[in-house]
């Protein structure tokens, strides 16, 4: 079953035409289609939607937005949401939404691992803006503007009208508009785990770089998708040498809840780490490359849904990354159900394989 598996996708990046190079062959790496103008409705569904095949748009998209020249500014932002509360996202490491060690591995049935999301705290804007320049993992303090509820035309909503309410060509092709559109304000410190959405989504980089690490949905035993407790961090206030600090803790979640997440760290930290990774995770070791892609400031990249994707980013010359992103409904066709049945095979590290006990649940995970 393995061997038909890996089969499938070089099959279907063929016919995507990314191509399949080796994780060491840098030479020959796949790489997103690259339009230098916006597609019409057209093609975009013929040649992207359709088949599920990532587009990188030029700058040329985003040209007439207010945004595009305002908001990598340094005082722009800050000025037109100075008395706005907006929810700043915490951690200690800048990884929200993605596994950790567990805080009690030694209580009997636990998990040596667990999903940990960040704490959330109500700030006004320059409060925000502050503690997301002046992040710091060795202080254990990481702070990321991520809210996923529609937060542009919602808590943002003074600066929404500085870009496009909707991407029309995109808006045409789907035969709908965006059912959320999301404002994301970071540094270099905060890293996306591996996860999938099920939405078309349109990502837009204002300010900065976002670096994706994408893999189709046919590589979905790759990523060694199990079951986790899910924990968040909690906030403690403590007082070191007259001043009151911010500490975050990580509280299990009581009762509690189980997260389907992958488990693989695509980027470890030390040769050593690589190493138990590589053991561990070896059809993603072992297989394909990812296909990176880089979107640069005033770039558009469309993501189909179900891909799954990697994010990590770099600051503009304003110390933050800025991204808007457009979440589209995605179509629950007979594509939804060939990766039901995909995903439902079991592959073990031998290659041995057969039907999973049960389907893993169908969370909707929404992080960049």
């Amino acid at each position: 079953m393995e061997r038909a598996v890996r089969e499938l996708w070089v099959e279907s990046r063929d016919l995507l035409g990314l191509g399949s190079p080796s994780p060491d062959d840098t030479a020959t790496a796949s790489a997103v289609p690259r339009a230098d103008l916006p597609p019409t409705p057209l093609a975009f569904l013929r040649d992207h939607v359709s088949p599920g095949r990532p587009l990188l748009i030029s700058a040329a998209a985003t040209r007439h937005w207010p945004a595009a020249s305002l908001w990598p500014t340094a005082s722009y932002l800050t000025d037109a949401l100075r008395s706005t509360a907006v929810s700043l996202h915490l951690t200690p490491d800048g990884r929200a939404d993605a596994l950790t060690p567990h805080p009690h591995p030694g209580r009997p049935g636990s998990s040596s691992k667990c999903f940990a999301s960040a704490h959330v705290r109500r700030v006004d804007f320059p409060t925000a803006v502050g503690l997301i320049r002046g992040s710091d993992p060795a202080a254990g303090l990481v702070a990321y503007a991520q809210q996923q509820d529609d937060c542009l035309r919602g808590e943002y909503a003074a600066v929404a009208g500085d870009v496009d309410a909707h991407v029309p060509w995109a808006s045409e092709a789907l035969g709908c508009l965006p059912e959320a559109v999301n404002l994301w304000i970071g540094n270099a410190h905060s890293v996306t785990s591996f996860h999938k959405d099920h939405y078309d989504n349109i990502y837009v980089v204002v300010s900065g770089e976002k670096h994706f690490l994408l893999l189709p949905p046919t590589e979905h035993h790759r990523l060694y998708v199990r079951d986790y407790p899910a924990a968040h961090y909690v906030a403690a206030e403590e007082d070191a040498g007259g001043e009151h600090q911010l500490r975050l803790k990580l509280g299990v979640e009581e009762p509690e809840r189980i997260v389907p997440w992958s488990s693989v760290d695509p980027c470890p930290a030390s040769p050593e780490e690589m190493a138990a990774q590589a053991s561990l995770f070896p059809l993603y070791f072992d297989g394909p490359a990812p296909i990176r892609c880089t979107v640069r400031a005033g770039e558009m990249l469309y993501l189909p849904s179900m891909w799954f994707h990697h994010v990590s980013q770099s600051p503009g010359p304003n110390g933050l990354t800025i991204a808007v992103n457009y979440w589209y409904d995605m179509q629950f066709d007979i594509k939804y159900a060939y990766f039901n049945f995909l995903r439902s095979l079991e592959i073990d590290n031998d290659g041995s394989s057969g039907k999973a006990g049960a389907l893993e649940g169908d969370l909707e995970e929404k992080n960049h």
